[in-house]
């Protein structure tokens, strides 16, 4: 059975993104290829034994998820039978998110000498972006006269609303007017005219941090956690900052409201009002 084409057709068919689909048949392939058995021929206790050696050999939770999720695609989608092999997702484990204070935040800006690269960085913070969205994000995506712009094909596919800075307006009018840039161009292009990847915008930030001596886990995604958990503090609701990340879920955009709350909190604890 060609695997591939079949996970793509089906993919295609549902809707699911290039990347969901590529992870997929990535996932599967391994997968055959470990247990060696043909796709109808597959028991149960051949996918337990599976995740198990997935535990053996020290896989995250998350990539354990996907797995499970790949296999339960083949088998309910492409294949088309009804599972009675019951697959659990584990549990992942939840952090809190690393995120920058607002002090941090102006100290990483000041050490980034490059005008376009602390552009960039801004435009990331201030927006609540992810990496993968700004490097796609187009001259023909802005609403200037609005003060709003427009993520396309976000996660999951979806479009949604992001804030155009106050203070930032000006200085992305006059890069698009400076290097010419048509409606259809990127907004930031190397100096070589190509779109810029993700790894640059992550070593952008890497070697922002070493200067400013932030020994924080920081990362573009840091940045998107600051722009929430910074909004929080300012005293806007969960409730107006959902659709600002483009979260589903209101339950994920809560996190943030953890993260800021030892400074938003107005709860006491009992103790405090007790005499003696």
């Amino acid at each position: 059975m060609d695997i591939e084409h079949f996970v793509i057709k089906e993919g295609m068919k549902r809707g699911l993104r290039e990347k969901t689909i590529k992870t997929y048949i990535t996932c599967l392939n391994k997968f055959f290829r470990t247990i060696r058995i043909k796709p109808n021929e597959l028991k149960k206790k051949d996918i337990e034994n599976y995740l198990e050696n997935l535990k053996k050999w020290k896989r995250s939770d998350n990539t354990i998820n996907v797995y499970v999720n790949a296999i339960k695609f083949f088998y309910e989608k492409v294949l088309r039978k009804t599972l009675t092999i019951r697959i659990n997702h584990k549990r992942v484990r939840k952090r809190l998110p690393e995120f920058l204070t607002k002090e941090e935040v102006i100290k990483l800006f000041s050490v980034i000498s490059n005008s376009k690269h602390k552009l960039m960085i801004k435009f990331l913070y201030s927006t609540g972006m992810r990496v993968s969205e700004l490097i796609n994000l187009k001259v023909k995506d802005f609403e200037f006269n609005q003060n709003y712009g427009w993520v396309r094909d976000g996660k999951g596919g979806k479009d949604r609303l992001f804030v155009v800075s106050k203070k930032l307006k000006l200085e992305i009018i006059n890069l698009i007017s400076k290097e010419k840039l048509f409606s259809t161009s990127n907004l930031f292009n190397s100096s070589f005219g190509k779109k810029y990847s993700v790894s640059s915008i992550q070593n952008i930030i890497k070697n922002a941090c070493f200067k400013a001596n932030i020994t924080k886990n920081i990362s573009p995604h840091s940045l998107r956690h600051s722009f929430a958990t910074h909004l929080i503090q300012n005293g806007y609701a969960v409730t107006e900052v959902q659709p600002l990340l483009g979260h589903n879920n209101i339950n994920t955009t809560m996190i943030y409201l953890h993260m800021a709350s030892p400074q938003i909190i107005k709860v006491e604890s009992p103790i405090d009002s007790l005499d003696g």
